[in-house]
């Protein structure tokens, strides 16, 4: 896998930055998720993140998407070809500063001078390590989400210069909301300041293609994952996948949640559950027994990898 920046002191789309010295990562390191935009409670993990490393004011690591999913192996080839290039920094701010001298032009923000590492994502717009460098910030275990102009108590905007008259005396950053807004925009679509219009509507309809891909893609393994329960028949897959096409993916697990699963004759011998017998094939098992065995019986899970790919794992 290829190895990407994860954060850097630069200025963030929030209209803070964050200092790379500042960034706590001894908890992370116990535990280097990797998650795909930020995403916990719709999904597993997609995989870790390796060779985590400071240089200079950078922070860097490499992905390792695990591919047990059709979404997470889109993901791989989609960073591997390099349509997706960006990591994201899920952060917990600890401490901010408003000294003059850690500011830059166009920040609207303090600057967070000490925080921790939470999660790293794969994101479609996210870290560019020449202009803007996007990333989650996190209040009390949630993301926080910021509008250019929306206050808030962990992430104040600063205040503005007011004159000798109380009127707003303007704003000593160089650039004004509006221009840093626009400018974010055209960065974050990878898009130079002097892109044109029609380059950043073709950059948005790539963008909206790749998420149709990737939405199917989550809504097909969530099928597939309610077939192998036993709530939902086989011959009804295709039905379900245009049923997520239109209602979203948490209403369509909504309604195969209704469905009760139908008791296979291996649970029947085995009531008391634990893993899968071996005889069962790769789309017999569910997404948590298959995620059980790779972990503790990884000789049965590349057995079955391998029967149903034709290859070993990678991974």
């Amino acid at each position: 896998m290829k190895e990407a920046v994860i954060s850097t002191p630069r200025l963030n789309c929030y209209g803070s930055r964050v200092l790379t010295e500042g960034i706590n990562l001894e908890q992370y390191k116990k535990n280097p998720i990797l998650l795909y935009m930020h995403t916990r409670s719709a999904r597993l993990p997609i995989g870790t993140i390796t060779n985590i490393r400071i240089d200079g004011d950078v922070l860097y690591g490499t992905p390792q998407i695990d591919g047990d999913t059709d979404e997470e192996k889109i993901i791989a080839q989609k960073w591997e070809r390099g349509t997706l290039r960006m990591l994201s920094a899920g952060l917990e701010v600890i401490e901010i500063s408003e000294d003059p001298a850690l500011l830059v032009p166009g920040q609207t923000r303090p600057t967070v001078t000490k925080s921790k590492l939470n999660e790293v994502s794969i994101v479609d717009i996210g870290a560019n390590d020449d202009a803007l460098q996007c990333c989650k910030i996190y209040e009390n275990g949630n993301v926080l989400t910021l509008a250019m102009d929306e206050d808030a108590a962990l992430l104040p905007l600063l205040k503005k210069n007011v004159g000798p008259d109380g009127e707003d005396g303007g704003d000593d950053n160089t650039q004004t909301l509006t221009q840093f807004s626009m400018n974010r925009i055209l960065m974050t679509l990878g898009l130079a300041e002097a892109s044109t219009e029609e380059q950043a509507v073709t950059a948005i309809r790539q963008l909206q293609q790749e998420n149709d891909t990737l939405r199917l893609a989550r809504i097909t393994d969530a099928v597939q994952a309610a077939i192998n329960e036993h709530r939902i028949p086989a011959d009804k897959k295709d039905h379900f996948i245009n049923l997520g096409k239109k209602v979203g993916l948490d209403d369509l697990r909504e309604t195969m949640n209704l469905y009760n699963p139908v008791k296979k004759p291996t649970e029947v011998i085995n009531p008391n559950g634990g893993s899968a017998p071996l005889n069962l094939k790769w789309e017999e098992h569910t997404a948590e027994q298959l995620m059980e065995m790779r972990e503790n019986d990884r000789e049965k899970y590349c057995k079955l990898y391998k029967e149903h790919y034709g290859v070993n794992p990678t991974f």
